[in-house]
């Protein structure tokens, strides 16, 4: 019976789902670090994930058995995807799953921190009471600038132009703008316009630093600031400093560069005791809806990649999705991307007198994937062969 090891609370679904395929599960509440992750793996087949157990090249060497690994979440930049590819691993995420959540934390956010209810919720409960409009605005007819257009950039530009908003929007890829949008074409651009700033880019390490004291200075006074994408894209030290000069009037902050692994450990920032300011947990997708949607869908792509070979949406290997055919014998050969390796798989089956009822094949950088349909078994010669060959990264003979 294959093992699969999830980790960080997946919801209960993504269990049911693999148990229900023949796995054995084992589930752990909390994340782990590099030292307890290799010893855990031993035996492993499919390791799941959420945003804090650092999956790296030392863990992946360490794990020969391990053939997929399921991020139950939208980043990847705490898996190393290159190694988990030179070894053979298929990594799959939920990059649309929790879109929705993020957007309507987004959106509560912004009306928050524009109508300053922490600050009057604060007071309410210091026994304080100060009915006062100084300070608090309407959302309707204020600009919202979207650093990163993509899946929650462009559906939070829908739902604020549905609250009256104006939305401009930066993005370093060409991207359709939606309904009203207009694009900017800098950072600074887009700065100079908005009065609520948020952030939704990637966890490509390009993105590390990209908003600090330099872009708060730019930024409008007394605009509102959000984070709900990558902590180390931003210098909360900085943004602290903007905040206490009255620059930055209010800021949402769901990110942090380094988080706690598990729930009740130590949290400490200089955000802290802050007016108007709302320090969320990394919560901006954990809703019991998208955990649930996520809990399925990676758990669907690791069975179907582990029973079929289908790398349909993984996010380090070549797509490929082969029909099944009734009554045939797949086998699944990952590669180094050299030129011959499919004239040489076909020249082994034909030696050995297999015959091929149906093959697809895709390359992406240094790999190449290819599933092969064979009409009779693949004996174990067949196997020895190709796995022999210099640039053989992993076989699976599949059925």
């Amino acid at each position: 019976m294959p093992k699969a090891l999830l980790l960080e609370n997946i919801h209960p679904f993504g269990r049911q789902i693999l148990e229900s395929t023949g796995f054995e599960v084992i589930s752990r509440s909390g994340a782990l670090d590099e030292a307890e992750l290799i010893e855990a793996l031993d035996g492993v087949s499919l390791l799941g994930i959420r945003s804090k157990t650092h999956v790296t090249a030392a863990v992946l060497e360490a794990a020969p058995e391990l053939l997929a690994v399921g991020a139950f979440c939208i980043g990847t930049n705490q898996i190393d995807l290159r190694a988990a590819a030179g070894r053979g691993v298929a990594v799959f995420n939920a990059p649309f799953s929790n879109t929705r959540s993020v957007v309507e934390v987004a959106i509560a956010d912004i009306i928050a921190l524009t109508r300053r209810l922490t600050e009057f919720d604060k007071q309410m409960h210091a026994g304080v009471w100060n009915k006062s409009a100084s300070g608090s605005h309407e959302v309707r007819g204020r600009t919202l600038g979207i650093v990163g257009y993509g899946n929650i950039g462009t559906q939070l530009s829908v739902l604020a132009e549905n609250l009256g908003m104006s939305v401009a929007f930066y993005d370093t890829a060409e991207k359709l703008a939606l309904g009203n949008a207009r694009r900017m074409h800098s950072l600074d651009e887009l700065l100079d316009a908005s009065d609520v700033v948020t952030l939704h880019v990637d966890g490509r390490a390009g993105n590390a630093g990209l908003f600090g004291a330099k872009q708060f200075a730019r930024m409008r006074p007394g605009a509102v600031f959000l984070n709900l994408s990558r902590g180390f894209v931003v210098d909360y030290a900085a943004l602290a400093e903007a905040i206490t000069s009255g620059q930055v009037s209010g800021a949402a902050v769901d990110v942090f560069a380094t988080e706690p692994k598990r729930n009740g450990d130590p949290f400490d920032s200089e955000l802290r005791g802050l007016p108007n300011v709302i320090l969320t947990p990394h919560v901006g997708g954990s809703t019991e809806e998208a955990q649930e949607a996520i809990g399925q869908f990676v758990a669907h792509k690791v069975r179907d990649y582990l029973a079929t070979g289908s790398t349909t949406m993984s996010v380090n290997l070549p797509n490929v999705a082969l029909e099944a055919i009734p009554d045939v014998h797949r086998f699944a050969y990952l590669h180094r991307n050299v030129p011959g390796v499919l004239a040489a798989v076909n020249a082994t089956l034909a030696e050995h007198g297999v015959n091929i009822e149906g093959q697809l094949l895709a390359t992406r950088g240094e790999i190449g994937y290819v599933v092969t349909d064979a009409g009779s078994a693949v004996s174990d010669d067949v196997v020895a062969a190709l796995g022999a060959r210099p640039e053989s990264v992993r076989l699976r003979v599949l059925s």
